[in-house]
């Protein structure tokens, strides 16, 4: 279901702004969702349909309230995609679709060059009588590339509005060069070093094998969410019933985009290690492991399968290995450099 608010100018731009308040918004925008987002500055898996569509089946709460905001011309510009917490008295928290945990990069969704007059038209409806009561906008997970951390704060503090922004994660990521013996040479020495003997050690030992085919991916889930719970207690305890269901979600919705990268490495037959990645833009997105902790520990198993995983991406051309949030020594240890993420406060 959508309304619409009345248009605002700002900077030459006629915004007219809808609100959808079902997921039948994810479908109704399947032809223009991705496309904008391709043409805004944070263009990330995390943005597009896909993942905010399985990311509201699998785990959203509250009251859906995507906006699209449209110039003149009819033609989209802007896609703000909210939910209101439930049950709140005082008036509900305002969050992006995909806040938190498992969203590593969020934003607006914004063309390039419009995101003044479309922030002006968020803050509108945010503002107005058709809004739901609301008593504070927490958007977490911002890169520190985005405009979204300069632009919002004046214009909401124009309505009297307060604004803090915090610094929240970061997320390593290694730009990759032209050859693997390049990367190799940005590494420090004695990380190098172990590396390259880790590698050797394995040998033709282990063999690197993907999920690939459909009608087995539901089984290579059940190996990866396996070896993910016996990696560490944390994760297990994160695995609980219903994030497996979001994660069994979004591996197929991303197979069947194009975008998963589920790989395993395997010890005479048995698999010991796994990544859970995704291929976006160009780039790998390293989402989530596991391994056996004991069985096979003499190969480094979780290691070996990295530096093959780079090795890959280095090998098909991809500009960046990126390691997601968190600040976990082997990141570092593996050549990640620092990417700063914020979550941005809005009370009235």
């Amino acid at each position: 279901m959508a309304s619409s608010t009345p248009c605002c100018p700002l900077r030459s731009i006629i915004v007219k702004t809808d609100i959808y308040t079902t997921p039948a918004v994810f479908d109704l925008l399947a032809h223009e969702w991705n496309p904008l987002l391709e043409h805004s500055t944070t263009n990330t898996l995390f943005l597009t349909r896909e993942w905010q569509k399985v990311w509201w089946q699998g785990l959203g709460e509250g009251e859906l309230r995507v906006l699209t905001m449209r110039d003149e011309a009819g033609h989209l510009i802007g896609i703000a995609p909210l939910f209101f917490s439930s049950g709140e008295i005082s008036g509900a928290e305002v969050a992006f679709v995909g806040c938190r945990e498992v969203s590593d990069y969020l934003d607006f969704i914004f063309a390039r060059g419009s995101e003044p007059a479309c922030l002006q038209a968020l803050l509108d409806y945010l503002a107005g009588p058709a809004c739901l009561p609301w008593r504070e906008i927490g958007l977490c997970n911002i890169p520190e590339t985005s405009p979204t951390l300069t632009l919002l704060p004046p214009l909401a503090q124009a309505l009297g509005w307060q604004v803090e922004t915090r610094f929240e994660d970061v997320c390593p990521i290694v730009q990759l060069p032209a050859s693997f013996e390049d990367y190799l040479a940005l590494l420090d020495g004695k990380e190098r070093r172990e590396l390259v003997r880790k590698l050797r050690r394995a040998g033709e030992e282990v063999h690197l094998v993907f999920a690939r085919e459909a009608v087995t991916l539901d089984r290579d889930m059940d190996d990866f969410i396996r070896l993910m719970k016996a990696s560490m207690p944390s994760k297990a305890a994160f695995m609980t019933p219903r994030m497996e269901r979001f994660f069994r979600l979004a591996a197929r919705a991303m197979f069947d985009a194009g975008w998963l990268e589920l790989s395993f490495l395997e010890v005479n037959g048995e698999r010991a290690a796994t990544y859970l990645n995704f291929v976006y833009d160009n780039a790998v997105l390293v989402y989530n492991s596991g391994l056996d902790p004991y069985k096979y520990a003499y190969l480094s198993p979780g290691q070996v399968l990295l530096g093959r995983l780079i090795e890959k991406a280095i090998h098909d051309g991809r500009r960046a290995f990126d390691f997601l949030q968190g600040n976990e020594e082997y990141k570092y240890q593996f050549g990640g450099k620092d990417l700063k993420l914020y979550t941005m406060y809005i009370s009235r």
